[in-house]
């Protein structure tokens, strides 16, 4: 019964492990890079649209799906943004 606790614990302590800095860093590039991405994306729907080439259906699913991931962004920067002023509450 140790012996599971301890496997267990091995296998879910990388899952609970800081990553490196620049490991941070580089997932949040690549999530800026990914959101640039998809509202471009959606750019090119509504200009699809505009002009008759896209279907108004699949104009509204690329909006609404640029709306979540706009919410999902603005979530994770007043997330940033709360543990920033954590930060400088704490006491020097």
């Amino acid at each position: 019964m140790i012996t599971n606790a301890i496997s267990a614990y091995s296998a879910a302590r990388p899952a609970i492990t800081p990553g490196a800095p620049a490991d941070m860093v580089t997932r949040a590039g690549r999530a800026a890079e990914d959101f640039a991405q998809h509202l471009a994306h959606v750019d090119e729907v509504a200009t699809g649209a505009m002009t008759g080439q896209i279907e108004t259906h699949r104009l509204v699913q690329t909006i609404a799906e640029a709306d979540l991931a706009l919410e999902t962004v603005v979530a994770i920067r007043d997330k940033v943004v709360e543990a920033y002023q954590e930060i400088l509450r704490m006491p020097v």
